[in-house]
């Protein structure tokens, strides 16, 4: 778990900001779902062999005997939303995007924390090749529209029902005669979870994988006329692709297209990692009770873009506006004089800062000077009385008294010169 500090709170307005403004241009609609849902759902769509499913999964029962889980992802919950309001009556396709928490048991390391935040996509109804590279074409601009450059699109298809079976006979077979030489966690998967042995991290499964069958060999022919149709949309686009036969995405409902999007690997930075990724799930609202409907989306994750636009040094824009004038004030009626001051200004655009807690004239002002603020308005008890106020240029240490009720315009006037 982690906190989300003040410092980093540019980075998270920046990015919301943003895929506000595209997904709408887009045509994408927000969708909130609980954080809480029944565990069957993940069990049955994320897959029950994999690691989010068997080791990763934040569950509980409740005194009612419901089992429940705190999501560990959100397409699954998306499409039971779909599934559940009737959505597959609406003017298709239904696009939609959302951003929240999601919960994982997972090692924490850079960028990866066991709650952690996912901004994500999901269309539902068109089975288009043309479908994937609009999604894949989104993503790659959103990420660009950012400040990241030279991002690379890694992709691959895994096929569906009608070919992958085939595939995946190849692949059993041409591990379990190499099976001495795999790490424990693939010896397991060997059994449970085959394509995850191609995209294991541990150096002598990588190297058994270079040799291992591809899918592209055991497409039919709509699966490889639907991945050629991908690429050449992306080509059309101008997207920089690279095949990659060992990319398969660690979730069971993916069909055909799966990709991840790289940034540019640079000298010095040691983690490296997916900004985004995602791919086809045509099977998954069928599965979950639904009608047959294709579908498609991805997901980013929220800390590891954020550390990667800290490693890329992109620039946040200011996300509040410095303050323009602190608000002194000594004494009961003279903070109740400045509460009213500060709302003055608030109404008419000029940012305020005060420390109403504080008695010392002499701390507010050390505050005011930290701060950089320019002007300073001291209200003390004879200042109260008087309706009052110094205006105070914090540079120079030049002040001025004037009525209370000029302030506001003598302060809009020094503002503007």
């Amino acid at each position: 778990m982690h906190d989300i500090l003040p410092a980093d709170q540019p980075y998270w307005q920046f990015i919301l900001k943003k895929a506000a403004i595209l997904f709408n241009d887009y045509g994408f609609e927000k969708i909130d779902t609980p954080i809480v849902e029944s565990t069957s759902l993940f069990v049955r769509s994320v897959g029950e062999s994999t690691d989010i499913i068997e080791k990763e999964m934040y569950n509980f029962k409740t005194k009612g005997g419901d089992d429940l889980s705190l999501r560990p992802e959100n397409t699954a919950a998306v499409v039971r939303a779909y599934i559940e309001h009737g959505m597959s009556v609406m003017p298709h396709p239904v696009q939609l995007w959302y951003f929240g928490p999601m919960f994982r048991h997972d090692n924490p390391q850079a960028g990866r924390f066991r709650q952690f935040y996912q901004l994500g996509v999901e269309s539902f109804g068109d089975e288009n090749a043309a479908t994937d590279a609009l999604l894949i074409f989104m993503a790659h601009k959103f990420l660009e529209s950012l400040g990241l450059k030279n991002l690379t699109v890694k992709i691959n298809t895994i096929g569906d029902s009608g070919c992958r079976p085939q595939y995946l006979k190849a692949i059993k077979d041409y591990y379990r005669n190499r099976s001495k030489k795999l790490c424990n966690k693939c010896k397991k998967r060997l059994k449970t979870n085959i394509l995850r042995l191609l995209d294991c991290e541990e150096q002598n499964c990588k190297d058994l994988g270079k040799d291992a069958p591809q899918i592209v060999d055991y497409l039919d022919d709509e699966c490889r006329t639907h991945f050629k149709n991908v690429l050449e949309f992306l080509d059309e686009v101008k997207i920089p692709y690279l095949l990659d036969p060992r990319l398969v995405r660690g979730l069971d409902y993916y069909t055909r297209t799966v990709f991840e999007i790289w940034p540019e690997e640079k000298e010095g930075v040691e983690a490296r990692w997916a900004v985004c990724g995602g791919g086809r799930y045509d099977k998954l609202v069928h599965l979950l009770g639904g009608p047959k409907t294709p579908a498609t989306g991805w997901s980013i994750g929220m800390e590891r873009l954020i550390l990667t636009l800290k490693n890329e040094n992109v620039a946040m824009p200011e996300h509040r506006n410095q303050p323009k004038i602190f608000i002194t004030q000594l004494g009961e009626l003279a903070k109740r004089k400045g509460l009213g001051l500060f709302e003055d200004f608030r109404k008419h655009g000029i940012t305020a800062r005060a420390s109403f807690g504080r008695d010392s004239i002499k701390s507010q002002l050390r505050i005011a000077h930290r701060l950089g603020i320019k002007y300073t308005l001291i209200i003390g008890q004879k200042e109260a009385l008087d309706e009052t106020v110094i205006l105070r240029e914090m540079d120079s240490g030049v002040q001025e008294t004037m009525p209370m009720d000029r302030i506001l315009e003598a302060v809009k006037q020094r503002l503007k010169n």
